[in-house]
């Protein structure tokens, strides 16, 4: 058996040798910061069917902050859209991908192959560990303890700390394909804990705003049918109009305070692509509960206009109550096009006097929509950022989604990780203010028609490139699995707040020199396709902070 410490930027699959793998021997962390480095490692045998079993062992002054997880590998059907794949893809082939993480313990038994496996492994010390050069060794050994192999890494912790993400970042969150998967009942006890549970996850790895269901977000729907009712206002038809209870909405902002959210995306106000239909509306009538809104309804309808007009001021009075209205955003529809804009905006025009003084933001890409005024806070998508960009939009947020993967960053799992860590060097030239993705858990198919098995189907059964659709796979007891795309965008955040931790002390323009020194100007199209160069240029920054701060 041999095994070697590699970069968390890494990907190992089974068909690979070791010896391919470049050795990675040192790196430097932020006391606040999550570190993550990996170990693979692989049975070298004449056996035609080569294997053993043997127990991995750690050796570190800071060994009770280090977490480990298998890479578990998963099929990938779909691994990209053809017309979109570049020479920046790991492969394009079906097959079995890395991916998963699950935990493990030292010392519990391993089988080990022929194949190439890898350990995914995690610092974090909680800003707990004084600065200073800490040694890491992993030893293998056979489960009668002889030692087969074994690998060192000294990780140097940096006097300094990240400063907090001023990134606002959502994640779209989908409590109906929790529902579905792990059989619950709306909002039952059950669904909100296992909903806690992913959201603490996704919060961890710095998603600090979520879409927040006041009705069932009218997103990725087949017209005419729907999704699963996931509706946090309770609402009664009376004689005299409607009524708004909001203690469910109460409780989702308690489980958000307590879990780390900061900021709340409220649903759409009317249907994707077009905002042709009001969203599904449940509500209680004389005789029980019953759709009063769905696809029957005419977005610019005199009886949904009336609704929003109660529903918007109630609902912003109790988020005032609660204190957490100037931390909301507003949607209209989602991804509309050019030949939406006279729809968009008539549909915009019954809301935005409601929400006079409040962000509306939505995805979409044609710089008209903004230009003409219909728009006053667009989220174009990477590879259509430019124009916004050229035409210094401020506060400027960006996306991407399914239809980016070709020349721009993503977190496909065919791409490999330094393609999905380099958005945050991107985030922080550009000064970004916001970015969306639209599958922190979508576990349906195309359209919503059915849920799909994360485990077995990681493109929603061709609906989009693997991995587009969700970054967590469902744990059996109710809770997230991660993954190598979590992770990876995750440093990426890390590396853009280091970013912003040395323009604090030195100016934002000696980063920028630091990032494109060498390299032509990195922009969200062109960048280095190299974890050497993105490894390295952190490093740099680590070391002109620990200049900085010890100087």
């Amino acid at each position: 058996m041999v095994c070697k410490i590699i970069s968390s930027l890494e990907k190992c699959f089974l068909d690979e040798d070791i010896e391919t793998k470049s050795e990675y021997r040192s790196a430097s962390m932020l006391k606040n910061e999550v570190f993550h480095f990996g170990v693979c490692y692989q049975l070298k045998s004449d056996r035609v069917h080569g294997k053993g079993y043997y127990k991995m062992s750690l050796s570190s002054p800071i060994a009770k902050y280090i977490r480990f997880y298998r890479v578990n590998h998963v099929p990938v059907q779909m691994p990209a859209y053809k017309e979109h794949i570049d020479s920046d893809y790991l492969r394009t082939s079906p097959g079995l991908y890395p991916d998963l993480l699950t935990p493990i313990e030292p010392g519990q038994r391993m089988a080990v192959s022929e194949n190439l496996q890898s350990l995914y492994i995690e610092v974090d010390t909680c800003s707990q560990v004084s600065a200073g050069v800490y040694p890491i060794e992993l030893l293998f050994c056979t489960q009668e303890g002889e030692r087969v192999c074994e690998a060192r890494f000294e990780l140097e912790i940096i006097d300094a700390l990240l400063p907090k993400q001023n990134l606002i970042y959502t994640n779209w969150f989908h409590c109906d394909c929790l529902q579905s998967y792990y059989g619950t009942e709306s909002f039952d006890s059950r669904h909100w804990q296992i909903i806690e549970n992913f959201l603490s996850s996704a919060v961890r790895h710095g998603m600090n705003t979520v879409l927040t269901p006041i009705f069932t977000p009218p997103l990725d729907t087949e017209v005419g049918k729907e999704r699963p009712t996931t509706q946090l206002i309770d609402i009664t038809v009376t004689e005299n109009g409607y009524e708004f209870r909001f203690d469910k909405l109460d409780r989702w902002i308690d489980m958000c305070a307590r879990v780390g959210v900061e900021y709340y995306e409220i649903a759409h106000f009317f249907t994707q692509w077009g905002a042709k239909h009001a969203p599904k509306i449940m509500a209680q009538l004389q005789g029980g509960t019953k759709r009063i809104f769905g696809w029957e309804t005419d977005s610019c309808s005199v009886e949904y206009a009336e609704f929003l007009r109660a529903l918007i001021p109630a609902l912003l009075e109790h988020l005032r109550k609660r204190g957490v209205d100037k931390r909301c955003f507003f949607h209209i529809s989602d991804e509309p096009k050019t030949e939406h804009l006279e729809q968009y905006g008539r549909a915009r025009a019954i809301v935005a006097p409601l929400l006079e003084g409040y962000p509306i933001i939505d995805a979409l890409s044609d710089y008209e929509f903004y230009s003409q005024g219909v728009v006053e806070h667009p989220i174009p998508s990477t590879n259509h950022i430019e124009p916004f960009i050229k035409g210094k939009v401020p506060s400027l947020w960006t996306y991407y989604c399914c239809g980016q993967g070709r020349e721009v960053s993503n977190r496909f799992i065919a791409m490999p990780s330094s393609r999905t860590r380099v958005i945050g060097t991107q985030l922080f030239k550009y000064d970004i203010a916001g970015f969306l993705q639209w599958g922190y858990n979508f576990y349906y198919d195309q359209r919503s028609h059915g849920l799909i098995n994360p485990y077995l189907c990681t493109d929603g059964d061709y609906f989009g490139p693997a991995g587009d659709a969700f970054s967590v796979y469902p744990a059996p007891d109710g809770t997230a699995y991660e993954s190598l795309r979590l992770k990876a965008f995750f440093d990426g955040l890390q590396d853009m707040r280091a970013f912003w931790k040395l323009a604090q002390l030195c100016g934002k323009d000696a980063v920028l020199a630091l990032i494109d020194e060498g390299v032509p100007p990195v922009t969200f199209s062109s960048y280095p396709r190299s974890a050497e160069w993105l490894l390295s240029l952190r490093e740099k920054v680590n070391a002109a902070v620990k200049n900085a701060v010890s100087g």
